[in-house]
């Protein structure tokens, strides 16, 4: 009993020390929940350096600068993921994210990117797209752009069929990427697919609204 009064009696604030580390863990958390509740151009470049950094950490230092291997998306696929999902996090209703066998893949609805028949991208759409290239210029990863629709046959003058409009579709993608947001054209590849590689059944509105995007695949080293 001697012992405990002593030991009492030379630590009498150590209760102190704990409340000053819980205080600082609280402040802590809450740094982070509000940096995660804001998507910005610094914090987005921030991000996507970190990114560009840790997949160089990967390569093969002996290999030819000219022949520089890309980091396997499987390596940082979760930081790729985490960072699309900060950006896409408001819009969850028309984007998506998910991986597959050649890598990451953002889905982008039709009623987000475009109006209905139409290839001529909406405005509204500009600050999400300007962030998701911001972000794809901070990897080295070739990226394909899709375009996708239902199999309901064109009701346009301008477009003879559903492989055209899609197709033109992701070339309007593309060209913003380059044109506006600076992403070197040869990292860049466009398909466009028409009704012919559906994600749901055609027979709904709600199917063929989903069958109807753009699909923007950041592609696994081959």
């Amino acid at each position: 009993m001697k012992r405990h009064r002593i030991e009492d009696d030379e630590n009498p604030d150590r209760w102190v020390v704990s409340y000053a580390d819980f205080i600082t863990l609280l402040f802590a958390l809450f740094t982070i929940l509000y940096a995660l509740s804001v998507v910005d151009t610094e914090k987005l470049q921030e991000f996507s350096n970190s990114l560009r950094d840790a997949m160089r950490q990967g390569s093969v230092s002996d290999v030819p600068l000219t022949s520089r291997r890309v980091a396997p998306i499987q390596e940082v696929n979760g930081r790729i993921v985490s960072g699309i999902r900060g950006i896409i996090e408001r819009e969850q209703k028309d984007i998506s994210v998910r991986t597959d066998r050649r890598g990451v893949v953002v889905s982008i609805g039709e009623s987000f990117l475009f109006p209905s028949g139409s290839t001529d991208i909406k405005e509204s759409s500009m600050r999400v797209l300007g962030e998701l290239a911001m972000f794809l210029k901070g990897i080295d990863n070739q990226i394909m752009i899709e375009g996708h629709s239902d199999n309901i046959p064109v009701r346009n003058s301008r477009y003879t069929s559903n492989w055209e409009i899609s197709t033109i579709r992701a070339v309007r993608i593309l060209r913003l990427f380059v044109g506006r947001f600076g992403i070197p054209p040869e990292r860049l590849i466009v398909a466009g697919y028409g009704e012919y590689k559906p994600v749901r059944e055609n027979t709904t509105p709600e199917g063929r609204a989903k069958n109807r995007r753009v699909d923007i695949v950041i592609l696994r080293d081959s």
